[in-house]
């Protein structure tokens, strides 16, 4: 009799531990189904749908869908068009606010450019984090298949009846044992595996929001950049009016930068040689420009606001980008850089970090397209590297002007940039012709910024 008892509790703990295991059954196949649906979205989302040579009624309305999307863009666009050309029209010759416009709608795209590459780097941490939780289910896909098949197995196979065959007790007793220790291990898999599903599922909600975001912000940048663009053609067909001959002089000044060898040169022999840009040359001569900051706000000025020496810690850089390479470290050729690169994002904005006249504007050597200001009190700025530039000599800019704009890879010699894949803006200042460090004059954190 009391071996009987005994033999029964065998039964009823095998038993016991097979009804215990259909929770988990249930559980783990609804983890490997959800990672095998999650993991078919994702497929989906990433390869593109193989055509049927007969159009379905749902291929249709997509296509409708997208014609309407596209009208709605050319109508919004020809909108935008409009109303651009009537905001320009009640500009008119107003040159400060023209000014004021350029300047604002300048600071718009660039701070567009931040938001869009911020998001971009949020989304390609948060695909770089869903690849990781993928590769994981993935990774353990087949042991919890195997372990699942086992255990249904098991749970088709029940214990069998003890009075009938005492003989078999051994046999029950050692699936008792064999559940008894990897029931445990496999819940916690199955928690692990739900833990992990959950998390691929909010990271693809993440993912999805930040998306839409981005996309919201690049059709922002795409209108400012639109409206920039209008703004900027309206201020050189202005410049045009009141400087004759503008295209000779260009093509007169690249004619002479071909006969010089070095930066010092090309600056001299334009302020000397070049009627515009010797004219902008007096009038920073003449124009040292004031000491109050406050005078950077009016957008009438014709001359510095404050003078270059005087305005450390108050210059903006010129783009978004990272700073890869900075004054006095080495240029990779056994001499030190004169100035500071900065890694862009292509197509970014291009704004002047001070006031100053436009002495050379065009291609120059390894420099690219290469853009010289005349800051007054012996002070020049370059800037390289640009794809376009859209200042012409002898313009008088002001500070967080758009002057030019990056292309889609490198514009100057590798000597200048690390990556020649990637846009490289190149920034120097210069004090009676010597390289100087344009660190003290960069407004805090300006200097260390990570951007674009």
């Amino acid at each position: 009799m009391q071996k009987a008892r005994s033999l029964f509790s065998t039964r009823d703990a095998v038993r016991c531990g097979l009804i215990c295991c259909a929770p988990l059954i249930v559980a783990l196949q609804g983890a490997v189904a959800a990672s095998a649906q999650t993991t078919t979205a994702a497929t989906q989302n990433t390869t593109a749908p193989v055509q049927s040579p007969v159009p379905t009624a749902e291929a249709l309305q997509q296509h409708q869908q997208e014609l309407d999307a596209a009208r709605l863009q050319q109508k919004n666009s020809a909108e935008l068009q409009a109303k651009l050309k009537a905001e320009i029209a009640a500009i008119g010759e107003d040159r400060s606010k023209l000014n004021q416009q350029l300047i604002d709608v300048a600071s718009r795209v660039r701070d567009a450019e931040t938001h869009v590459s911020d998001a971009e780097a949020r989304l390609h941490t948060l695909d770089a984090h869903e690849q990781e939780i993928r590769g994981s289910l993935d990774a353990r896909r087949s042991e919890v298949i195997e372990v699942l098949a086992a255990l249904q197995r098991a749970g088709r196979r029940t214990p069998p009846a003890l009075l009938v065959r005492p003989e078999d007790a051994l046999q029950s007793l050692r699936t008792a044992m064999l559940l008894g220790a990897v029931v445990p291990e496999l819940r916690a898999r199955a928690e692990k595996l739900a833990t992990d599903l959950g998390e691929l599922v909010t990271v693809r909600k993440t993912i999805t929001d930040q998306r839409d975001h981005l996309a919201v912000d690049r059709d922002r940048l795409r209108d400012d950049q639109t409206r920039l663009s209008a703004l900027i053609d309206e201020r050189q067909r202005q410049q045009a009016g009141i400087q004759k001959d503008i295209d000779a002089e260009g093509a007169r000044a690249i004619a002479l930068a071909r006969q010089v060898d070095s930066l010092q040169g090309l600056i001299a022999k334009m302020e000397q040689d070049v009627k515009s840009a010797a004219k902008a040359a007096a009038a920073a001569n003449q124009n040292a420009g004031r000491n109050d900051p406050a005078l950077l706000k009016d957008p009438k000025r014709t001359s510095p606001a404050i003078a270059f020496a005087s305005a450390k810690g108050l210059f903006k850089l010129p783009v978004n980008g990272t700073k890869v390479r900075d004054f006095g470290g080495s240029d990779g050729t056994g001499g030190v850089d004169k100035g500071i690169s900065l890694a862009t994002r292509p197509g970014a904005q291009v704004t002047t970090p001070c006031d100053g006249w436009v002495v050379y504007a065009g291609p120059f050597r390894s420099y690219g397209q290469l853009l010289i200001l005349n800051a007054g009190g012996g002070y020049h700025v370059l800037i390289a590297g640009m794809e376009r530039i859209s200042v012409g000599i002898g313009q008088f800019v002001l500070a967080g002007e758009p002057v030019a704009t990056m292309g889609s890879t490198s514009q100057v010699a590798s000597i200048l940039a690390t990556n020649a894949s990637q846009p490289v803006l190149y920034v120097e200042f210069r004090k009676d012709g010597t390289p100087i460090d344009p660190g003290p004059w960069w407004a805090a954190n300006e200097g260390e910024k990570v951007r674009g």
